[in-house]
């Protein structure tokens, strides 16, 4: 609709910047500290230095990248199972949304831990390298999670362990989702996901060079500056429940790009 295309809604001329943390700072106490402010006041923020190596980072986006410029057969071999209600498996663009909405963009969902929720049937088979860039990043994954996790369990008062626990524990499922945004003719009318927040606890997002990332802070959307090498971190709605609304889900979208 018009009250929410990008060309009329974004504030031009001004980009974001999020609350940036330095992971390795040997203040444990800062971090901890950082991160629970920037989880109360704006729902997002970006890590550096979170020890998932470039080159892990790099290969994971290859990859994906990969996947999506295969022939459309080729990705419809790992396609939604419709009857079969899950969420896992590659999705194309202009499906419609709750309120009759459609996003322009692509998207492939899967599983990537724990190993006993994992559904190897959604993983593409080529690029032949797939799995293993995946498997590596899941392995990084989890310690950059149990770390956001802790910091954010003290900075509620709670034990380190607590927060995590509440969310489920050794069990938590971690989903990998990627989402590929084809050029698009009318960029200034579409969005390639529509507003929204997180349905998950924590998501840890990898951004590309393209900028796209939009949130809403005072009442405007801002285009957010993108740090290299950074991870952006999304507080998720189960976040904001379990912390009793202390720490906020951000509100945000992706703009489209005709390039």
């Amino acid at each position: 609709s018009e009250k929410e295309q990008p060309a009329a809604t974004t504030l031009h001329g001004v980009v974001l910047e999020v609350p940036v943390i330095d992971m390795s700072d040997p203040e444990e106490d800062k971090v901890v500290e950082r991160i629970a402010e920037a989880s109360r006041g704006w729902g997002i923020f970006q890590v550096v230095n979170h020890g998932i190596p470039d080159e892990v980072i790099r290969e994971l986006q290859r990859v994906g990248k990969e996947f999506f410029e295969l022939p459309q057969a080729e990705k419809e071999a790992v396609a939604k199972d419709p009857a079969g209600g899950s969420i896992e498996g590659y999705g194309t663009s202009l499906q419609k949304d709750v309120d009759g909405k459609r996003g322009w963009v692509d998207h492939l969902f899967h599983r990537i831990w724990p190993p006993s929720a994992v559904n190897y049937k959604f993983w593409p088979k080529n690029p032949s390298s797939y799995r293993e860039a995946n498997e590596e990043y899941a392995k990084k994954l989890l310690e950059v999670g149990d770390r956001l996790f802790r910091s954010l369990s003290i900075g509620l008062g709670l034990e380190a362990h607590e927060l995590k626990e509440g969310a489920g524990g050794e069990d938590i499922i971690h989903l990998l989702k990627i989402n590929y945004y084809p050029p698009c003719p009318r960029p200034d009318l579409a969005l390639g996901v529509v507003a929204h927040t997180d349905m998950s606890a924590i998501t840890i997002l990898v951004p590309n060079e393209v900028q796209g990332l939009q949130v809403f802070k005072d009442e405007h959307w801002y285009d957010v500056k993108y740090i290299p090498n950074a991870l952006i971190i999304h507080i998720g709605d189960q976040i904001e429940i379990l912390s009793n609304g202390k720490y906020k889900s951000v509100y945000h979208r992706t703009t489209v790009d005709k390039e």
